[in-house]
C-alpha cells in the first residue's frame, strides 16, 4: 500500500483536487464514480494507519459521522466497498470560520449572533444523539457563501452510546488550549458543558476579535484558564451589548456547574437576548492587568539577563585571577615552594 495522489481512484472515487493537509492526512475533492457527485475524501497518511490509537480514532469519527444528520454538521458518506482508511464526505464549497475571523477581526453583532445560534442547534442535536464534540474550534467550522455553518472533525469525539474503553484514557486531554475548558486540561473527559465553553470562547472571539485568557506559552494559557478570571469582552469592545456579555461569560464559567446546564438553555438565550436577565457577572471579575503581566514580564526577563550579566563577569575575573596552565599553590605547600 502507498499513499494516494490526485488523478487516482480510491474505490468508487476519483480524487480530482488536493485541498489541504493536516498533521495526519489529506484532503483530496472528489467525484463519485457511481452518481457523479462532488465529494471530499479525508486520507491519513500510510504511516499512521497501522497506528492501534489513530485506528480507532479514525474509526470512531466515521461512525459518528455517519450516525449524524443535521444541516450544520457535515454529512459523512458510506462507500459501497473500502480497500483501506478513509472518511467520504459530503463537499462543501466554504472558508472555515478561522478565516473569517482573521480577515474581519470583530464580526458584526448580527452575524456572530447568528453563526454562535447555528453552532448552538448543532449542539442541541450533537448532544441529545449522545456525542460531545470535545474539539470545537473556528478551524473545525466552515461556513458557505450562503452563511450556512457546517461542523467538522470529531476526531476526539466523545460518543456516550458506546463502549468507554477506548475513550476515557487515550484522548481526555486532547484538545486545542485556546478552546479547551479548563476541567479538560485537568485531565477530565468532560460533558456538553465541554462543548458550551467552546462555543462561549468561539462567540467571545468572533465579537472581540480576542481569546480572554493571556499566555507566553500554552502551558501558561492553561494554567491562567484553571485560576483566573477572564477579561470581560466589553474590555475589547466597549459597546458591546451587557446581555450579549451576560451569555458569554455565562459560557466560559470555569465551573461546569456554573455554566448553562444544556445548549438548549444556551441557544434559548441566544434567540433572545434582550431576555436575558443582567447578574453582574463582568462586574465580579477580577482579571489580571495585562499591562501589570507585561511589566512583570519585563522585570522578570531584565533579572534574568542581569543575572547572566553578572555570571557571565565572574566567570571573566575566574578566568583572569586563575589563568590556566597556572594554578594557585595549595596554601599548605607555600612556605616549601618560597
Amino acid at each position: 500500500m502507498r499513499e494516494v495522489n490526485v488523478g487516482e481512484k480510491l474505490d468508487q472515487y476519483e480524487l480530482t483536487e488536493l485541498i489541504a493537509r493536516s498533521g495526519m492526512a489529506s484532503i483530496f475533492k472528489g467525484r463519485d464514480l457511481a452518481n457523479g457527485g462532488t465529494v471530499a475524501i479525508k486520507v491519513p497518511y500510510l504511516q499512521f494507519e497501522s497506528d492501534v490509537v489513530f485506528y480507532g480514532r479514525f474509526q470512531r469519527e466515521e461512525e459518528i459521522g455517519r450516525r449524524l444528520d443535521h444541516p450544520n454538521i457535515i454529512r459523512v458518506l458510506t462507500p459501497k466497498r473500502k480497500s483501506r482508511m478513509y472518511i467520504a464526505m459530503e463537499y462543501i464549497e466554504g472558508v472555515s470560520l478561522r478565516a473569517i475571523a482573521r480577515d474581519k477581526r470583530q464580526l458584526d453583532i448580527a452575524e456572530g449572533l447568528d453563526i454562535a445560534r447555528q453552532i448552538c442547534r448543532a449542539l442541541v442535536y450533537m448532544h441529545s444523539q449522545g456525542v460531545i464534540h470535545r474539539d470545537l474550534k473556528p478551524e473545525n467550522i466552515l461556513v458557505t457563501k450562503e452563511g450556512q455553518v457546517k461542523i467538522m472533525d470529531f476526531g476526539i469525539a466523545l460518543d456516550e452510546s458506546a463502549r468507554r474503553l477506548t475513550w476515557s484514557g487515550l484522548s481526555s486531554t486532547i484538545g486545542t488550549p485556546d478552546y479547551m475548558a479548563p476541567e479538560q486540561i485537568s485531565g477530565r473527559r468532560g460533558d456538553v458543558r465541554t462543548d458550551i465553553y467552546a462555543l462561549g470562547m468561539i462567540f467571545y472571539e468572533l465579537l472581540t476579535g480576542n481569546l480572554p485568557f493571556e499566555g507566553d506559552n500554552v502551558y501558561a494559557l492553561m494554567r491562567a484558564k484553571g485560576s483566573e478570571d477572564p477579561q470581560p469582552p466589553s474590555r475589547y469592545r466597549p459597546d458591546l451589548d451587557p446581555h450579549l456579555e451576560e451569555i458569554i461569560l455565562h459560557a466560559i464559567a470555569r465551573q461546569p456547574r456554573d455554566r448553562y446546564s444544556t445548549a438548549v438553555e444556551m441557544g434559548r438565550e441566544l434567540c433572545d437576548p434582550d431576555g436575558v436577565a443582567l447578574t453582574g457577572r463582568a462586574t465580579r471579575l477580577h482579571p489580571r492587568n495585562p499591562a501589570v503581566l507585561r511589566l512583570k514580564r519585563a522585570l522578570w526577563g531584565t533579572f534574568f539577563f542581569l543575572s547572566l550579566g553578572i555570571l557571565f563577569a565572574f566567570l571573566i575575573w575566574l578566568a583572569n585571577r586563575y589563568p590556566a596552565g597556572h594554578p594557585e599553590p595549595h596554601s599548605s605547600y607555600r612556605g616549601e615552594m618560597r
